[in-house]
C-alpha cells in the first residue's frame, strides 16, 4: 500500500486480512481468464480504502482526495464488484464469521425485515424513483432482511412506490436462496397477507409485530428494533443518507458495503466512530 497520512474510514491490517483473500483471488481469476485492459497496477486494498471512504463520507467519485488511485478507476472496480457479486459474498462470508464469534450457528433461523424510504439525488433517473405515498418520499424504497443480531442477509432497492409486499417476496426469496435455514421471520403490518402466504410456501413462519396502541410517543417495537437498529447503522454512513446511486443495484451494493464495515469491525474489535464524536 502507498505510504499515505491514514484517513479514519481505512482498513486496518486486521480488516484487510478478511478481506483480501477474495478480491486477491478475483483479481488473479481475471489475469487467468485473459481479461483484457492494462495490465493492473493499483493496489487493491487501496481500492477498498477509496470506496470506504466514498461510503463512509458521501462525497461524489470524482472528489477522491488524489492520493487515491484514480476516481474512473475506484468506480470501475466498485462497479465490477458490484456487478460480480463480490460484495454480497464479502457479507455472506463475514456475516457467517461474525455470528460464530457471537456463539450462533452459522446459518441462521430466524430473521427481521423491514423497509426504509430515502429521497434521491438530481443524478437518479426518474423511472428508477416513485412516490412513498405513505411517508410522502419521494425517491426509492430499500428493503432489507437481517438475522436476530441485526446482519445483513438480503438487500433490494426499488422505487419508493413499490409495495412492501412486493418487496417483502423478493427479499425472502434472497434471503432463503443463500440462508435455506431460515424458518422464521418478523414484520411490520406494512407486509401484508401476501408476504405472510408466500412465506409459509418457503417453509418460513411471517410474523406481523406491531406496536401497542396504548403507548404514546417512541417505543421499542420487541423483536422489529433489530432491524431498525441496521438501518441506523447504515445511515452513520453519509453516502446512505440519501440515494446518490444512478442504478438501484449500486445502492444495494452501499449498503452492504456500509455492512462490510461494520462486520470487519466486529469481527477485529476496532471502534466504529459516529459524526457525533468522530
Amino acid at each position: 500500500m502507498t505510504e499515505r497520512p491514514a484517513y479514519p474510514s481505512d482498513l486496518s491490517d486486521a480488516r484487510w486480512a478478511l478481506i483480501a483473500p477474495r478480491l486477491t483471488a478475483w483479481r488473479q481469476a481475471r489475469t487467468d481468464a485473459g481479461v483484457r485492459g492494462r495490465p493492473a497496477s493499483h493496489d487493491l486494498r487501496e481500492i477498498f480504502n477509496a470506496i470506504l471512504y466514498v461510503n463512509r463520507t458521501g462525497i461524489p467519485w470524482r472528489y477522491l482526495p488524489h492520493d487515491f488511485p484514480p476516481y474512473r478507476t475506484v468506480y470501475g472496480y466498485f462497479a465490477a464488484w458490484s456487478k460480480e457479486g463480490i460484495f454480497t459474498e464479502l457479507n455472506y462470508r463475514l456475516t457467517g464469521l461474525v455470528r460464530d464469534h457471537h456463539g450462533r450457528q452459522v446459518t441462521p433461523t430466524a430473521s427481521v425485515m423491514d423497509s426504509q424510504s430515502v429521497k434521491t439525488s438530481t443524478n437518479v433517473p426518474t423511472a428508477t424513483q416513485g412516490t412513498d405515498a405513505g411517508k410522502k418520499i419521494v425517491g426509492r424504497k430499500r428493503g432489507i432482511i437481517t438475522d436476530t443480531l441485526g446482519l445483513l442477509l438480503a438487500v433490494i432497492v426499488t422505487a419508493a412506490s413499490v409495495s412492501d409486499n412486493t418487496i417483502g417476496i423478493d427479499l425472502l426469496d434472497r434471503a432463503t436462496t443463500t440462508h435455506p435455514t431460515l424458518a422464521k421471520t418478523w414484520v411490520d403490518a406494512g407486509f401484508k397477507k401476501t408476504v405472510v402466504e408466500h412465506g409459509a410456501t418457503l417453509g418460513i413462519d411471517v410474523e406481523t409485530v406491531t406496536k401497542d396502541p396504548q403507548v404514546k410517543g417512541f417505543s421499542v417495537v420487541k423483536r422489529r428494533w433489530v432491524v431498525e437498529r441496521t438501518l441506523g447503522w447504515i445511515m452513520q454512513h453519509r453516502r446512505l443518507a440519501r440515494d446518490y446511486e444512478a442504478l438501484p443495484d449500486n445502492s444495494a451494493s452501499m449498503i452492504t458495503i456500509a455492512m462490510i464495515d461494520n462486520l470487519t469491525k466486529r469481527l477485529t474489535g476496532e471502534t466504529t466512530p459516529t459524526w457525533r464524536y468522530g
